[in-house]
């Protein structure tokens, strides 16, 4: 495809995503007083079910000021009956909750409450709760109860807030059904208690911290889900199919199935305005800079802004912008020839990041960045330059649904940083997405960088993208995309098609990816370019009946053809066959083979002293690994993997996800990755361990430790970080970091860089 009938593409699918935005300022739904579903349930009834497994509910209007105590003591807790009737959706699809749940949501002027009864029949002592830091996956790991609100009824997007025993805090945001972003923070509060018999829990959700569409009388989507996490029970207000549910998480994700809720009287959306300005102080040392600083002495400040534009439109504002408090990035083995992504932690990018995922929904490996699969918008091209950081000066982002588009515009401005060869560069983004049918969407993206990485002149990417699910467990992903850049000759476009039938007994993945040699999205993320590649999984996972020990088996195999985009001879083949069984406890075990052919055309460094000459080869390798399930005191991922590599063999030795219970308020999280590699052109080895210990003070502040030490270059870095909300929305941050060059076994030890950062910043919310 040429660059002009590319651009006739896009402008053609622009046509697509609907007549103008103007035209879109309806409710998303058709009707903003029908929805699907039972009928509203008249006073005092709270709730009515339909065919058993669908359900509508009433909030009503608090009749007395509101404790937000977890003590359960305002009067409708005894006069108005409650929501109750979980069903599982793992182990037992269908069936009842092995143990009740009772529900009340009530509102005010200020805020919507959601009061819960959770009984238990097993003593305290047996609860799973060993987690009070904020959002952290091990809470998800817990004894919880949570609500999720769809809060424009577009069975699409949603929040969630959820909570444990401990009353530790958890929220994330849901995009599109499928994206979900831990990373959204809004204030919020939660108490929990205790009876005889169970424990409780009482939250406050601002109206002011939600979006929804004009009207007092608003309808929501709602879904309530209580864990069992020692019986790896999951339970929902509605039905959540098994399949969507995977191990447990994921069933808040299936927005479309959940339940319905009426009465709620809102006061009109405002366009809040948040203001929090932030001050930084801090001393730094750095030996590897040519002008070396020894305990620098320096101060800043700058500014963040939140402004509602319209009742679902947010604008968010950033100047002089700091992330000294975000905790450093955990390192890993690469013995590939490609880059490594790591995640990112920037609060001013996670947030509403679901918005701009590009063709990412429904087929395994669509979003991941260890995938082939480009990823058209990476944030942590913005401000990091070759791993330093490079000065924000300003930025801005605009999100929200405007009727049944998904709208994100992003632009950032970084400064000049002549010491890591950084100039001064503009980055903007923009992306529009379209509801269609049910649960399908179809959009369009783009990206802009002033300044190319690889040529004199700009950067653009431009794409469109197509997701369509039908019946549970059935999604077609599709995307068209093209980058322009000075000097560049060759193909600029990308597209792919991927089949993904992801049953609960039975699974299929068919995809089919091209990249141009030339195709370079200069503010995303590529791992390699000038390819065509193929790929067929198929899944059997039947639930043996007959063993009671096991929940699950999963039987798969995978083959991977990726061939030259030019000339067409074969680069990567490789062909996988995994066998997993998930036990009733939680734990997993799982034994993977694999075969790869592999054909380089260039050399390939793989270590200072070691390089593998141009040529085709074929190894093979197995590995083997058993998960202890998270909520036990003592738990991770042990693997060891063995077999050839290149002209000679690895074997390998990894813990992953390790945690172990000193107390609930403290943790000890160690990982390690061991690798020993024996080749004919040198023998050497790449090894990373590391540890991270935590302790909570209180579910609002927690003091955290990150060690790491890498073989490789023989460095052992430190971050230590306290975190303390100490008025809603507004924190303090103590930050130490210690960077040093250290052969253990000769005990040397040489400093490279040490910092001590306190940033404190002030939530003002008219």
């Amino acid at each position: 495809m040429t660059r002009s009938s590319l651009a006739v593409f896009i402008a053609a699918a622009s046509l697509v995503l609907g007549t103008s935005l103007a035209s879109a300022q309806q409710p998303t739904g058709d009707d903003p007083g029908s929805f699907d579903g039972p009928p509203a349930p008249s006073p005092p009834e709270v709730m009515s079910r339909e065919g058993g497994f669908d359900a509508t509910v009433r909030a009503f209007r608090a009749t007395e000021p509101v404790r937000v105590d977890g003590q359960l003591d305002e009067a409708w807790y005894r006069s108005v009956p409650p929501i109750t009737g979980f069903i599982q959706s793992l182990p037992d699809e269908a069936a009842p909750a092995t143990e009740k749940t009772e529900v009340w949501i009530t509102f005010d002027e200020t805020n919507v409450y959601i009061g819960a009864r959770v009984w238990d029949s097993a003593p305290e002592s047996d609860w799973i709760a060993n987690e009070l830091r904020r959002d952290t996956n091990q809470l998800r790991q817990n004894d919880t109860f949570g609500v999720m609100f769809d809060t424009y009824l577009d069975r699409r997007n949603g929040v969630m807030f959820y909570t444990n025993p401990l009353g530790a805090m958890a929220d994330f945001s849901i995009t599109n059904e499928g994206n979900f972003n831990p990373d959204w923070n809004p204030v919020w509060d939660v108490r929990t208690g205790r009876f005889d018999g169970g424990w409780t829990v009482e939250m406050a959700i601002p109206f002011k911290s939600l979006r929804y569409r004009p009207g007092s009388e608003q309808i929501w989507g709602v879904q309530l889900r209580r864990v069992i996490r020692r019986k790896n029970e999951w339970a929902h207000l509605t039905l959540i199919p098994r399949s969507a549910v995977g191990t447990g998480a994921q069933g808040a994700l299936r927005i479309s199935d959940a339940g319905t809720l009426v009465g709620i009287e809102a006061p009109p959306p405002s366009r809040n305005l948040e203001v929090r300005p932030y001050a930084i102080a801090g001393l730094r040392s750095d030996r590897i800079e040519a002008s070396e600083l020894s305990n620098d002495l320096y101060g800043d400040a700058g500014l963040d802004v939140k402004y509602g534009v319209t009742e679902s439109l947010t604008l968010d504002l950033t100047y002089n912008t700091d992330f000294a408090q975000v905790e450093v990035d955990e390192q890993q083995v690469n013995l590939t020839r490609f880059n490594l992504a790591f995640p990112e932690k920037r609060e001013f990018f996670l947030e509403g990041r679901g918005i701009f995922e590009f063709a990412s929904v429904g087929v395994g490996g669509a979003g991941r960045r260890t995938s082939d699969v480009p990823t058209l918008f990476f944030s942590r091209r913005i401000g990091i330059h070759d791993g330093a950081l490079v000065p924000i000066v300003a930025g801005s982002r605009l999100t929200g649904k405007v009727g049944r588009f998904d709208v994100g515009a992003l632009s950032v401005q970084t400064n000049d940083a002549p010491e890591v060869g950084a100039a001064s560069t503009n980055f903007s983004v923009l992306r529009l997405r379209r509801d269609i049918l049910r649960r399908s969407s179809i959009g369009a993206l783009f990206t802009h960088r002033s300044r190319s990485l690889v040529a004199d002149g700009s950067n653009q990417t431009f794409g469109v993208d197509a997701t369509f699910s039908f019946f549970d467990n059935l999604t077609l992903v599709g995307y068209l995309a093209g980058t322009e850049t000075p000097e560049l000759a060759g193909s600029e476009e990308s597209y792919r098609g991927a089949f993904n039938y992801n049953g609960d007994r039975w699974g299929l993945q068919l995809d089919h990816l091209f990249v141009g040699e030339s195709f370079n999205p200069e503010v995303g993320f590529l791992r390699r370019n000038g390819f065509r590649k193929n790929s067929v999984s198929a899944r059997f996972s039947p639930r043996p009946s007959s063993i009671e020990s096991i929940r699950q088996f999963t039987f798969q195999s995978n083959l991977e053809y990726l061939t030259d985009a030019e000339i067409g001879y074969v680069e990567l083949r490789e062909r996988r066959g995994d066998l997993g069984i998930e036990f009733e406890s939680s734990d997993g075990f799982g034994a993977t083979i694999s075969d790869t052919y592999e054909r380089l055309v260039v050399p390939f460094r793989i270590a200072p002293d070691v390089t593998i000459q141009p040529g085709a080869y074929s190894y093979r390798d197995f590995n083997v690994s058993y998960t202890f399930g998270l909520q036990r005191p003592i738990s991770g991922n042990a693997s060891l993997s063995r077999g050839t590599f290149f002209t000679g063999d690895r074997t390998s030795l990894g813990l992953s996800r390790g945690r172990i219970e000193v107390l609930p308020q403290l943790s000890i999280e160690p990982s390690i990755s061991f690798n020993w590699i024996d080749l004919p052109e040198g023998s050497f080895t790449a090894h990373i361990a590391a540890a991270r210990a935590n302790y909570s003070f209180t579910p609002r502040m927690f003091l955290s430790g990150l060690l790491q030490y890498s073989s490789s270059n023989d460095t052992v870095n430190t971050n230590v970080r306290l975190r303390w909300e100490y008025a809603r929305g507004s924190e303090l941050f103590i930050v130490y970091t210690d960077a040093r060059n250290m052969d253990v076994f000769d005990r040397f030890s040489e400093l490279s860089n040490r910092g001590l950062v306190i940033k404190i910043n002030r939530l003002f919310r008219p």
